[in-house]
Formats: C-alpha cells, structure tokens, sequence
C-alpha cells in the first residue's frame, strides 16, 4: 500500500511539474523585489499573447501579481473585480481619443466630460490616475493649442483635485503618431507648469521621448515635479527593454526616477517580441527594481 501511495504520488508530482513547465503562464511566487518603485504593465502589449495561447484575462492577471507587478492599466472596466481579487489596480484609466484631445476649444466638453465620469470611477475603486491627450495639430499653433489645454485643464483640476486622482497628458511621439502635439519636454513642462496643480502631471513615456531625440535620463532628473507616470519600452522598435538589444539604459533610469522621490507608477509598455512574453515581462521588472 505504502509503495504504491508513494509511486501514485510521484507520478502525480511529476505530471504537475510538466503541465506547469509547458504552461505558457506557469505561475511564480511573487518575486522578491526591492520595492522602491511600484512596476505596473499596459495589458494592450499582451493582447496577442493571450489570445495565441488562450489566456484568460483572470490568468494573466494572476500571473502579473506573481511576477510582482502592483497595477494593470488601460484594462477594460470589466476585469476590475479581478484585479482586486488579486491585490492589484488599474494604475491608468483610459478616457477620450488620442487626436481629439484638448488643445481645440471644440473639444472640451467632449473630453471633460470623459475624464470627469472617469475621475469619478477612479475614486471609487482607488485609482491613481486617468489619462488625457493634447490631440493633433491639424495646423494649428503649438503655442495656442497649449493654451486651450491649459483652458480645459485649469477646469477640471479643482476636480481632481477634490477626488484625489491625478489627470495624466500624455506625451506622444509625433513620427509614429503623426502630428501629435505633445510632443516636447519643453512643451509638456510648460502644460504643468500654467496649470499649477498638484492633480495635473504629464504621463513622460520614455521611448516616445527617445523618438524625438530628447534625452530621458536628463528630463527625468531635471523635471521630475512634472512628470506623474512613466511608461517604457525599447529602443529602437519599443520592444523588450533588456541591456545589449537596445539604446536605452533601463537600469540607471529607474534609478534616476527612485532618486527623485517618485511615489507613482512606472508602467512597462513595451510589446514583447520574445516566444516567451511574460518572461520578457518579468525580466523587464527585475531589470527596473532598482
């Protein structure tokens, strides 16, 4: 009896130790991070991913918490009950368009409106941030387009503001996402510094800036006070963001970020072009967690 229990148990143990090795989502024990920086992950990246392998949203979750991930973002509505059956947030709301944004009068009450049910959303789960958008610029003035951005962001700060949630511009390359505004640090610190309000910061992503040959490591210690949200990914292509395939030093970034005292997320964006993308993800947290 005792024999067979144990050869039962064996073969048991081995099958489990397979199944879990050939998972394409093999769950890991939280990882042992530093923590001096809360890491989070744009679900968009991955959609392909789960899909070619059949991945729940429930699975991808679970195993961003095991990697050690604190938020999802940009993740429908839908899931939030699931992010918080697993202790994690959604770290950046979505709200109106990228080119319809608030740089055109025509615009604000459109995007206002988005960002103030969004707000509203944010605040009852315990959100952190939405996000918002210059638009494009269809010929119009940089300088007059930051202007009606400021108009419609002095608007809805006292809002956020009330609510605790922190409205996020993000900026855009304007190679990949022609004719964008936002595209400058200079232009970007201009935004939060008319606005002058503690709930209004610009969403910095690292390869955008990068794209527009602006160097992210001196912005980010420069203009730290500016920046509510930090994206990454790789490059050239915005793929992993690991040391030797690409131009960005990852590494010294986040540090650079720690250094500053930021207390926000650092949302990894990049798209996986690895077999294995949630290795790549979880490398790219342990590459961060400085």
């Amino acid at each position: 009896m005792n024999t067979s229990r144990r050869n039962m148990l064996k073969t048991i143990a081995g099958a489990t130790a397979v199944s879990a090795m050939s998972s394409p989502l093999s769950l890991w024990s939280a990882e042992a991070l530093k923590g001096n920086i809360k890491q989070s992950v744009c679900q968009w990246c991955y959609a392909g991913y789960m899909k070619k392998n059949n991945i729940s949203m429930e699975q991808f979750i679970e195993s961003c918490a095991g990697i050690g991930l604190k938020g999802v973002e940009m993740i429908d509505e839908e899931h939030w009950p699931l992010l918080k059956k697993h202790n994690m947030v959604c770290a950046m709301i979505s709200t109106h368009s990228i080119g319809k944004g608030l740089n055109r009068a025509e615009n604000h009450d459109a995007c206002l409106d988005s960002l103030r049910k969004n707000i509203d959303k944010a605040a009852t789960w315990g959100y952190p941030n939405v996000i918002t958008f210059s638009g494009n610029c269809g010929g119009l003035d940089k300088q007059q387009g930051l202007e009606q951005c400021v108009v419609a962001l002095k608007k809805i700060a006292p809002y956020a503001e009330e609510k605790k949630v922190t409205i996020c511009l993000e900026y855009l390359n304007s190679i990949g996402h022609k004719d964008y505004m936002a595209d400058t640090t200079a232009w970007c610190v201009e935004l939060v510094t008319k606005v002058n309000s503690p709930r209004v910061k610009v969403l910095y992503d690292i390869f955008h800036a990068a794209m527009m040959k602006e160097d992210p490591l001196k912005d980010i210690q420069k203009h730290a006070s500016c920046w509510g949200h930090y994206h990454t990914a790789g490059m050239p292509g915005r793929n992993e963001i690991d040391p030797g395939i690409q131009t960005l030093d990852y590494a010294a970034i986040a540090k650079a970020i720690v250094d500053s005292g930021y207390t926000g997320f650092l949302g990894q964006e990049f798209s996986p072009k690895k077999p294995d993308a949630m290795q790549s993800l979880r490398d790219a947290v342990k590459l961060c967690d400085v």
